[in-house]
Formats: C-alpha cells, structure tokens, sequence
C-alpha cells in the first residue's frame, strides 16, 4: 500500500507501528521493486529499489479486521481490510499454490546443489519451505544455507525443495559457482503447477581439466551446512575454522583431527569436502589459519587478551610456533586476510612456516580484492618467498558467500582427495578469483615452477588464457616484480588468451592480474595468479626496500613482546622471544650478504645490551 505521507520507514525498512485489531501483522517493509524488463542472466547483478512511500504488509486476519498505522505526532489512519483494495493498495496474491522445484545438471541429468532465489510480482521473497522469509544477516546469528546480498535474499538447496508460491507470474535466479551459467528468468504459475524443473548448463569445465576450487576460510556454520553450502557454490574443498572469541568458542566440538565430511568413506560422492581446522588468533600479533591437521586442536585458540581471547589472558605463544605445530601434524598454514592483522606474519613467512597467501572477501557483488593484500603479498614475493596465493571468505554471516573469493587449484594429475588439495595447494599452481579462470605460464611453467637463466638474463614467453561466464573482462595485466610490464585493455570480454616475450635481467617473478567487477569497476581486480619464480645465475631473489619493511615489521613484534603484551611466565616468555629473535637473525644476514644495512632499533642495537 502507499503510505501517507507523515509515515515513515524505519533505519531497517520496517514499519514501527502498525497493527490489526482481529489479527497479527507479520511483517511490514519497503516494497522492493525490481525493474523485471532487467530481470536477465546477462546481468552480473540485479538488485530491487526500495520504496520509500510503498509498504508490504503481510497479516493474518479476520476479513472484517481494521488496519491501523501510526504517524508522527500520534496521529494514526485506520483501514477497513475488506475495503483495503482501491488506488492506494493492492492485493498481492497469497503464496498457496504447494510446487516442487527441480535443479538439474544439463548433461548428467543428476540434480545439483545451487543457491535459489525467488520474488512475486510485487517484489515479495519467496522462501522454500524451511527458509526464513526474511534472511537474517547479522554477524553469527542465523547461520543456515541462506545468504544474503544487499536487497535479494538466497536459499541453499540440493537439488530439489518445496516452495509455497502465488498464482501468476514468479520471478526466479539460480547460480551455482563460477563455471555454470546462471538463470535469471520467470514463470507462470496455474491451479495445475505441481512441478517445475530448471536446467543448469556448465559451459566452462575447468574442474574436467583437474582443477579444484576452495574456500579457505568459513566460520560458524555446521560442517553439513558447509557441505550444502559448497555443493550449491560449486566449492570443492571447505575449511572451516574453529575461533574463539573471548569467551566464545565456535565449531570446537566439531573438530576432531581426521575427519573429511563429504568423501567417499562417509558416504558421500566424494566431490564436495569439508575438514575443520581452527584460525588461531590475536589482536596484535595476527591471525593464522591451520588447515587439515590431525590429532589434537592446536590450543590456545586465541592468546593476548581481547577481543580475541579473554579478558586477563597473557600473551602465551607466537602465532610461529602455532604453524609449527600444524606442520607437525601435517596441516597446511595460511596467512589470512591479507594484509591484516600485520604484526608478526612477516617474521613466519621468514621463518618458513607459511604455505599459501590469503586474499579475502566477504562479498564479491561489494567489492574485488584488495589491492592492499596483493601489495603485502609482492613484498615476499620481492624477497624470494615463493608463497601461493588463495582466497577465503571468512564468512561469517548470511551476508559473507561462501566461496564468493575462491582457489583454484591445479591438481597436476593427482586423484581428488583433501590432502592431494594441500599437496597440490602447497605446490603453488593455484589462482584466487571472484569470477574470471586464469590459466598462465612461462617457457610452458605454470605457477610455483621456477625457472632458471644464465648470467645476463635472457627472453622469456609468457602465454595465459581466462575465460568468465558472466563478469565481463576488462584488463589483463603481466606483472614482473610487482610492477605491470605488459597491459591489455579489454570491452566486455567473456574469454581471452594471449602471449607476450619479456626480457629478464635480472632474478624476479611473473604472475598475472585480471581487471573486473561485478559492479562495472573496470579497475577492480577480479583474479590473480600466483607467481613463477625466474632466477638469474641461480641468484635469489631479493628486494632491499622491502627487506627494510619486513625487518621494521619483525623488530615492532619483538617490541610489543617486550614491552606491552600481557607477560606469561618467564619459559613461555623466552620462547616466543627466541622465535622472533630467530626470524630477525635470518633477515638480518640476507640483508648483509646482499649488502644492505639496517639501522635497528633502540632494542635492538648491536653495540648496547637488550633491555628485555
């Protein structure tokens, strides 16, 4: 209905005071309105307007019920319900009609897992039964197969649900990941609808050619909604973290050391896997995230006081030695959401405890990977650490996607199993998007290879190819060192391939950069390879301005320990000393056999004594 004009939404789009005498109100909102003539696949995202003069108000009443609604000033208008239909309302059609909706993969016929939405004529949501009708995407709340970006609402599905829905026409979306094509389209339903089936078409299949996606972040939710979740995502591989958070602790009890949900001992087909491991965290020295590890969880979980751990908690260990005991157990450690929290993970990464770099975001439809991680992650690069780079989501709500950022990674002929992913994942032929594939090489080297030339350099070839299925291609980019050696400008590409020569002078590394958005931000960065490694003279790689960075970075972690953490007792203290002084040693003599030297900090002079 419109509302008059002394009556006003709330900050939420709800409506503070509005009720019925022989009856409930259920719910009263912005009207969304969709423009349905944009209503098409094509489109990377199609969100509704929000009224801000037209309400929805759902109610269940007595025919002869008055409507009431406040305004300001205590003024209220009054409406007869079987009058209710004139120039200011309408009545939308209630959802009735019971159907079973279908999904099914075009070529196997089999049914697939895919993300839903649905929308009546008026703009209404149209959950499956079971669903919320209105998705709940506050921070740990509600965590259960559904997500929520901006205005439209999503359920998770397998395959096949039963939905309540209007006579007339229903407005449908359905995706399921990155190399499927979505449909966005609409149909009618009559008193003989019972069941509709939809067809799912993979156009691109990197999968067939041994590549896995995986997302390696995801909190909070139970390891069967992170199956659900990555089956109708099409993620492959699902880590979910263990955390605490003060005196919360999230998915400990599901954690138990070997178990992968989804393979084939459990069951399932062996497609779509979930393993808990834990993010182990702290406010200053950062977070860390343990993956596929086995035995005990690596404790404590978080460590240094709060909003981490607890209040009054000392400053126990160093996020190294948590890697250290995930490598002992024959996990995989990940350095998350790039760059932050920066305190020590410069000091792990020198020490040789990191296998993979994380880019993160919560929701690709808001924004493309942060040009500040890629940065931090060239850095090492620069010094001749030769991480990969993978992509998480860290979801923690309705409005994170699960799989929204991903890793692709190459499996190279290996059989699909969770630790054929780390092995794979570990040898660096791995590339983290929101949407286009990426697929470089050079001299026929694919990522994590490195190449070696004699002294004075020489030519190298680099060849790439990237397809998307929807998000238009709008730049390809050649990266040498960190800077952009080569640039392609593209309009609307969905596939494009090419090769260029670089002369190489010098020991560096070559990856390469994707421009793309879903909200048409030609400069947003939508993919990235990770790097091969070109050496010249078997000389490593190494970049003085940004050792000068890292060991800045090591000698502010050495002082936090010494100065304003909270002190544990004196053996643990040593330790986590010990291992910093350790990473500041190694630095320290890369940087004096290239000939760089640094003026250290007040602590750290080498002609006074340590004041710790």
């Amino acid at each position: 209905m419109q509302l008059p004009e002394d009556v006003h939404f709330n900050d939420i789009g709800e409506m503070d005071d509005v009720a019925i005498d022989l009856g409930h109100v259920i719910s009263a909102r912005q009207q969304l309105v969709y423009d349905h003539e944009e209503w098409i696949p094509e489109a990377n995202d199609r969100q509704p307007v929000p009224s801000t003069t037209h309400a929805v108000i759902e109610y269940a009443a007595h025919p002869q019920a008055k409507l009431y609604i406040g305004a300001a000033g205590g003024k209220s208008y009054a409406y007869d319900l079987e009058a209710a239909c004139g120039p200011e309302t309408l009545e939308i059609a209630p959802a009735i009609r019971p159907v079973k909706l279908k999904v099914i993969d075009q070529a196997t016929r089999k049914p697939v897992g895919v993300r839903l939405h649905l929308h009546g004529a008026a703009g209404e949501y149209l959950p499956p039964r079971g669903y919320h009708r209105k998705v709940n995407g506050n921070w740990f709340e509600d965590i259960y197969g559904e997500f929520l970006n901006s205005y439209n609402q999503y359920s998770y599905i397998l395959g096949e649900c039963e939905v309540d829905l209007p006579f007339g026409t229903v407005y449908v979306e359905i995706t399921r990941g990155y190399e499927v094509s979505p449909i966005r389209a609409s149909f009618e339903v009559t008193p003989a609808t019972n069941e509709i089936t939809f067809e799912l078409e993979r156009v691109l299949n990197w999968r067939g050619r041994g590549w896995v996606t995986a997302d390696t972040h995801v909190h909070f939710l139970s390891p069967s909604t992170a199956e659900l979740e990555g089956a109708a995502e099409d993620v492959n591989v699902v880590n979910l973290l263990a955390s605490q958070w003060g005196e919360m602790f999230s998915n400990v009890a599901d954690f138990d050391g070997r178990t992968v949900h989804g393979a084939f001992e459990s069951g399932k087909n062996g497609e779509f896997l979930v393993r808990v491991g834990s993010e182990n965290r702290m406010q200053v020295l950062g977070h860390i995230s343990l993956l596929g590890y086995s035995g005990q969880m690596i404790h404590p979980l978080c460590t240094g006081g709060p909003s981490e751990s607890a209040i009054g908690d000392p400053q126990e260990v160093t996020m190294a030695q948590w890697a250290q005991r995930c490598i002992d157990q024959n996990g995989l450690v990940v350095m998350p959401h790039a760059p932050n929290p920066q305190c020590e993970r410069a000091a792990d990464i020198v020490l040789g405890l990191v296998h993979a770099v994380e880019m993160m975001i919560f929701n690709p439809y808001e924004s493309q990977i942060s040009p500040y991680g890629i940065a931090d992650w060239y850095r090492f690069l620069n010094l001749g650490y030769h991480l990969p780079v993978v992509g998480g989501s860290d979801k923690m709500s309705a409005q994170s996607l699960l799989g929204g950022i991903r890793t692709y990674t190459q499996l190279d002929g290996r059989e699909f199993t969770y630790e054929n992913w780390m092995a794979a994942t570990r040898a660096g032929n791995t590339f983290v998007t929101v949407g286009p594939l990426v697929e470089m090489f050079v001299d026929g080297q694919h990522p994590g290879k490195t190449i070696d030339l004699p002294k004075g350099g020489g030519t190298v070839t680099v060849t790439w190819k990237v397809e998307s299925v929807r998000i238009p291609i709008s730049g390809i980019e050649v990266v040498v060192g960190g800077r952009t050696r080569k640039e392609y400008v593209l309009e609307n590409a969905l596939e494009t391939q090419g090769s260029t020569d670089l002369k190489i002078d010098e020991s560096t590394w070559v990856a390469l950069r994707v421009r793309s958005s879903y909200r048409d931000d030609v400069n947003g960065v939508a993919a990235h390879s990770s790097s091969v490694q070109i050496r010249i003279a078997e000389k490593s790689l190494f970049s003085s301005i940004d050792a000068v960075e890292i060991i800045k970075q090591i000698e502010g972690t050495m002082a936090y320990i010494d100065t304003i953490a909270a002190r544990p007792d004196a053996d643990r203290y040593r330790k986590m000393r010990a291992t910093l002084e350790s990473a500041h040693n190694r630095m320290h003599q890369r940087m004096h056999q290239n000939g760089i030297y640094h003026k250290h900090s007040p602590l750290h002079n080498h002609g006074e004594h340590h004041e710790h």
